[in-house]
């Protein structure tokens, strides 16, 4: 395992070898991030002091390209070392806000175009969508992720992810590949967690100018005693499929995080965001079929392990 520092000069630096790493991978927000330790020498610390890009890499593998935040230098009763640490490429987006802009029929290319492609970062995949003729409107104080998140979940019905190369994907995700993990496989610990706060039973969203309504319902979730109800007021003109997209987004996001499972295993970089894992484990009674959400592995002198967080599809 090797690490690369890119100054903001555009000069590229290997690290010296690496002591430890901590990946996390989650392809959206919050973003990818790294910590990692290695050797230090007096020669480094000119490097550090202009670090602005960093690259983990498996041989000739690239594992994750990201900004570096922060970096220390350490000395301790075992000798020198240094820690520099960041995040993934999502960081260039969430860090920098937009002014307030209005489109009318605007399509993803042109707010990749606005929001995006000025920040360096090239676009994997596009969905071929648009606001039709609708206003579609940024709103001031907004981050440039913001800009074109809310636009992708708007008209697409997804989220936008970046990969581990820091390239971005603006269309909906594909299972990037399936493994399956039984009670054979090497599992440290593994947590189910199912929690039930925050979780809508019903979301009414109000046309204030025209005083109209649509109330979205969670019928399974009413079903098992949920009572837990939002109203949302809704600039004028709104129309029914807007209203009722927005109901039904902000029941989705009330359930996306009620069930998650969280197992460790040994071993490291088994899998990414948008892989897809099958559980098999009779001892706990866990079967189906998950998605990874959230993918972290940590190495020290003990050896490798990897945490992977799951959410029902």
């Amino acid at each position: 395992m090797k690490g690369q520092i890119t100054t903001c000069d555009h000069v590229v630096f290997e690290l010296p070898a690496l002591l430890s790493w901590d990946v996390a991978y989650t392809g959206t927000v919050p973003c990818d991030s790294f910590t990692v330790t290695c050797l230090y020498t007096a020669a480094l610390e000119p490097v550090l002091r202009r670090a602005a890009g960093f690259t983990l890499m498996d041989g000739q593998t690239v594992l994750l390209r990201g900004i570096v935040d922060e970096y220390e230098i350490r000395q301790t009763e075992e000798g020198l070392s240094a820690l520099v640490a960041g995040r993934g490429y999502a960081a260039r987006l969430l860090d920098n806000e937009s002014r307030a802009a209005n489109y009318q029929g605007a399509t993803l290319a042109e707010i990749i175009r606005n929001h995006v492609a000025p920040y360096g970062i090239e676009c994997d995949q596009t969905a071929d969508i648009s606001s039709g003729g609708e206003m579609y409107t940024v709103a001031a104080g907004s981050s440039q992720w913001k800009a074109l998140e809310n636009f992708c979940r708007a008209y697409g019905d997804f989220a936008p992810t970046f990969d581990r190369y820091g390239r971005l994907w603006a269309a909906p995700a594909n299972v990037s590949k399936t493994f399956e993990i039984s009670d054979s496989s090497n599992i440290l610990s593994l947590v189910k967690r199912e929690d039930h706060y925050g979780v809508l039973s019903e979301m009414l969203v109000v046309d204030k100018t025209r005083n109209q309504e649509y109330s979205v319902k969670n019928q399974d979730w009413m079903d098992r005693g949920g009572q837990c109800r939002r109203v949302l007021y809704t600039p004028g003109q709104s129309t029914w499929a807007k209203m009722r997209y927005t109901g039904e987004y902000q029941i989705k996001q009330s359930k996306a995080d009620e069930v998650s499972v969280e197992v460790t295993l040994s071993g490291g970089f088994l899998a990414f965001p948008r892989d897809e894992v099958t559980l098999k484990l009779e001892r706990t009674g866990l079967t189906g079929t998950y998605c990874v959400t959230e993918a972290r592995t940590r190495a020290d002198g003990g050896g490798q392990t990897v945490t992977l967080t799951l959410r029902e599809r």
